[in-house]
Formats: structure tokens, sequence, C-alpha cells
């Protein structure tokens, strides 16, 4: 924990100066307010001896400047505290989101998309609380709590004694309140993020989920979530509130205690031994220890919660990426050619099976490459150890004669484009979209691009052509439309490499052709690798790979494949004859 707290509190930084002065202040705010009751001890037994008044316009005076006194203080605490915390938060935010900017994809896997947003709001404004409590309320309290026992002893002699029944108790109290109440917050944080993932979920596949008419039994599921981090809440709510009968219970036990004793020591020493100031001193202090006290409780509950966020937020910032830069980074590339030796992979290290056995090819500059194979035959894992999405586990993977390690990781992933299965477009402009690519790029490569991806006719059609505004995950494109606008965002990287993963499962066939044809006559010194459905989309590659199960069964060119490959004869034929049916 005090680890975790460490790592927490690096992110303080330029916050340092207002937390040191937001604790100055409080100290300031918690002895003017123990002094008041001093004066007011002091007033009334001067009042009581015929004090005149000028005595006590005096009194009364300094009595106001020290509630001033304290007023100012609270209010430049809060301030300080309030500034201090929230940019903590600030600084906490960034440091997540720089962090995991260098996640590898293997980093985003094991901590899952919904996790780490719930780490960087749930989280983080709990963590942002806490630190408010912190500085303000856990110096104040046990400042508050030591200054009113010192001056209740003072002041009230025997009548002290109260407080040796009163503080036990309700410190006893209030711990095993606390310690009741901390399963239960420690649980609701793993609960909100299997409901961030239920509403993630359901917010992306919006259309699967009418399309199906499952509103409803999606809505049963997020009640379910919803309703689990309620009960959750509610249990340690229920165990909470017993701290307002424990506190009352304290405060009227004192009351009774310091009225019923200071009257009949008043009464029997006739004043001598204490008088009626003390005993008004006495009940204030006493109400300020149990009030301090409870506040100490309150940290503990806040704490109990947030710890399990600081836990949450301590790990992102304390993950290492597993892919990262080597020193004396190579920046120069030879060409595109492309070696896999000896190379198997699999997602975790706990995984038992690998996706990838024992690879075992060359690609040479210039090539179209085209990757055929059944779901789950590691294709997408093949083609991601390229530029280096994941490492593969043993083996060796060379782009331009060299290692891929020994890159630097934003030249590689410059000069190895990549379209994934599940791209994404942004909100924004279409140009903003494609300038993702190159954000350098004029308006002439623009168009360029966006005319070898097949996309200028309809960007054309638009109104606002590429000023287009397109909707956060490009909703208001369709499939084919959002593949060739990610396709000419990858050309603008003008690529020693090119890949595109079932990049144009949803274009028709004469679009996909021209998509090819262009590729082949525009960029032919780029290796491209096409992974496919459709036979027709790799038959006029120069290398077609069959992958099957994780290994390589089969390559060679398409007359070569029909010729010795059992699965790519049997596609093939499947796809013609369903092409001579229809």
């Amino acid at each position: 924990m005090f680890k975790n707290i460490l790592t927490i509190l690096k992110s303080v930084r330029e916050n340092l100066k207002p937390t040191i002065l937001c604790l100055i202040f409080i100290i300031g705010e918690v002895v003017m307010e123990v002094l008041i009751p001093f004066i007011t001890s002091y007033l009334v037994n001067r009042i009581k001896a015929g004090e005149g008044l000028g005595g006590i316009v005096s009194t009364g005076l300094l009595m106001v400047a020290a509630a001033l006194a304290s007023l100012a203080f609270g209010v430049l605490a809060g301030k300080h505290s309030a500034f201090a915390s929230a940019g903590l938060a600030r600084n906490l935010r960034h440091d997540m989101y720089v962090k995991i900017q260098d996640f590898s994809f293997a980093n985003i896997d094991k901590f899952s998309s919904s996790s780490l947003v719930t780490r960087m709001t749930t989280d983080i404004t709990n963590v942002q609380n806490a630190y408010m409590m912190c500085i303000r309320i856990a110096v104040r309290a046990p400042v508050m709590l030591m200054f009113a026992i010192v001056m209740g002893t003072i002041m009230g002699g025997r009548l002290a004694t109260t407080f040796l029944v009163i503080i036990p108790v309700l410190l006893f109290g209030l711990i095993i309140i606390g310690r009741l109440a901390m399963p239960a917050f420690r649980s609701v944080f793993r609960k909100y993020d299997r409901l961030n993932e239920s509403v993630e979920e359901n917010v992306r596949g919006m259309r699967v989920v009418k399309g199906f008419a499952r509103e409803e039994y999606e809505s049963e599921k997020f009640e379910d979530a919803s309703d689990d981090i309620r009960r959750d809440f509610t249990k340690a709510e229920r165990i909470v509130g017993l701290n307002g009968p424990i506190m009352q219970l304290c405060l009227y036990f004192n009351l009774a205690f310091v009225l019923f004793v200071g009257s009949e020591m008043i009464v029997k020493s006739k004043g001598v031994l204490i008088d009626v100031g003390q005993i008004s001193a006495m009940i204030t202090y006493g109400f300020q220890i149990l009030m301090s006290l409870m506040m100490i409780n309150m940290i503990y509950i806040v704490l109990t919660m947030s710890v399990e966020s600081i836990k949450r937020i301590a790990e992102v910032l304390r993950e290492n990426p597993s892919i990262t830069n080597p020193e004396n980074a190579v920046t120069e590339m030879t060409d595109g050619s492309i070696e896999f030796k000896d190379v198997s992979f699999k997602y975790s290290e706990t995984a038992k099976l690998n996706a990838l056995c024992d690879i075992n090819v060359r690609i040479e500059s210039g090539m179209t490459v085209g990757v055929l194979g059944g779901t789950g035959s590691g294709k997408t894992s093949l083609i991601q150890l390229i530029p280096r999405l994941y490492d593969a586990t043993v083996g060796e993977v060379k782009v331009g004669g060299r290692p891929v390690k020994e890159y630097d990781l934003k030249f590689l992933r410059d000069n190895v484009s990549v379209v994934l299965q599940k791209n994404e477009l942004f909100s924004g402009t279409i140009r903003e979209n494609l300038k993702w690519g190159n954000e350098n790029a004029t308006d002439e490569e623009i168009f360029a691009a966006a005319k070898l991806a097949c996309a200028d006719e309809f960007i054309n059609s638009f109104p606002d052509g590429y000023d287009t505004h397109i909707e956060q995950g490009g909703t208001n494109v369709s499939g084919g439309q959002k593949q060739r606008l990610c396709i000419a965002r990858a050309l603008l990287k003008n690529p020693k490499i090119l890949i595109l993963d079932d990049s144009t499962s949803a274009v028709d066939m004469r679009t996909d052709a021209l998509i090819r044809k262009g590729l082949k006559e525009y960029i032919p010194e780029t290796t491209k690798i096409i992974i496919a459905q459709r036979v027709a989309s790799v038959m006029d590659a120069d290398l077609i790979l069959i992958m099957e199960g994780g290994k390589l069964v089969s390559s060679g060119t398409h007359d070569e494949l029909l010729k010795s490959s059992d699965i790519y004869r049997e596609i093939y034929e499947q796809q013609t004859k369903g092409g001579d049916e229809q």
C-alpha cells in the first residue's frame, strides 16, 4: 500500500505548494477554533464577576477577531485544497493517458479497455476526494483532537475524565464500523468494470442489438449489474449509518456528565473548584473531540474506498510496456522484405496454446502476398508481428533484413502501414481522418490516396466533400466506405509495407479488383500483404500463404496451390461453384 501511495504522490508535482499552504492554513484555523471556547469561558467568568461594559466589549471583539481569523484560514485552506486535489487528478489522468499510449496490445489485453476507462474516471475521482480529505480533514481532525483534549483537561480538571469514557467507546465503535464496511466498498470497483464493459458493448453493438431485438435482454443485463453495485453500496452505507447513533450517544453522555458532575462540583465547592465558564468550555471541547473522532472515521471510510482505487491506478502507472524502443534504434530501412524465422507466438505467458507455431517464410520486397485461412487460423496474429503490435514469443521477425526489435518503433510503424480488421475512424472531417496517415500531407497527396483506395468518388458525392464530418466510430458512413477511407489513410504514410487485414470484405468485387489493380500499378515497390476470405482477392498474388491452426501449411502461387493444397483447392472450388450457380 505504501508503494502504491508513493506512486500516486509522484503526480503531485506543481501541486506541492498549495498542499503545504493548505496544511498551514488548516493548523491556523484549528488554533483559532480552540481559542474561542477559552475566550468564551473567560468572558462568562468576567460577567459573573461584574465586569464592566468596556471589558465585555473588548473580550467580545477578541472573540469576533478569532472567529474571523478562523473563517479566513478555512477559506484559504479550502481554496488551496481544491487546487491541490484537482491538480493531482489532472496530473493522474495525464500520466495514465500518456502511459496507456505507450502500451502494447498485450498490455491493453491485460487490463481491458473498460477497466482502463473506470480507472481514469471513477478511480481518479475517488483519489481526488481522498487527497482533498487527507490534506484538510486528516490534518484538521488529529490537531483539533489533540488541542481540544489538552485545553479540556486544563479547563475542566476532574471533568476531563469524561474523555476517558467517550473516546475509547467512540473509537472502538467507529473502527468496527469501518472494518465491516470495507469489504463492500472494495468489491464495488471490480463491479464498476463489468458495468462499464456492459455499457461499452451495448453502445458499440447497438445496431446488432436492435437488429436482433435484444433491447430488453440488454436492459435486464445492465439492470442486474447496476443493482449489484447498488446492493453493495447500500450494505456499506447502512453500516456507515451507525456512525450517527454512536456519535449522538457519546455526545449526550458527555453533555449529561459535564452538567451533572460539574453542577455538583460548583454547589459543593461554591465555585472554587470549577465555575460556569469552565463547564461551558468543557461542553464545547467535548463536542470538538467527538467531531474530530467522527472526521477521523470519515477519513477511514473514504480511504477504505480509495485504497482499491489507489491500487488500480498504481497498477497502470507501474506497468511496463511489453514493447519498448531499443537502445541505438535503427531509423533506416533498405527495402520492404519480410522474413519469419522459426516464429512461434502466444498472446500471454499463461496461455496454454500458441497462436502461431514454427512459421518460416520469406517475402521479397515489392511482392504481393495473399493470406488465406479459416477463422482462428492465425492470419491476423501473423501480420501483427511485423509492425511489433506484438512480439514473437519464439523466433525472429525481420523487415528489410533487420530484426524488427532493432528498429525505432515510430519509424517501423510509419514504414509498415496496417489496415486492421477492426479499424477505426475518429470524430472529425474526412480530411482530418486521412491526415492521421500523414499530418503534413498536401491536398494533392490526399486526393491521390483517396483515388487509389477508390474513395474519391463517394467523398466527392458528399455536399462538403473532404470536409464532411465523420461521427465517432464512422457510424455515418457505410462499412465499405469506412474500409476505403482506412486504406487511403494507410497509403498516405507512403509505406514500404502495406498490410490489408480483410480490409475489402465490405466492398463489392469490382471495387476490390480496382483497389488491387491500383496498388499493383502505383506502388509496385511496396510489399503488399492481403488477408482475405475471397480467393479472387489473392489469385493474382505473387505468393499465397495458407494458414491452419496457427501453422503455415502451404505456400505458392495460385496455380501451384491448386495442385498441391487440398485446403486451397477446396476453398477455390466452393467459391467458384457458388459464383457459377449465381
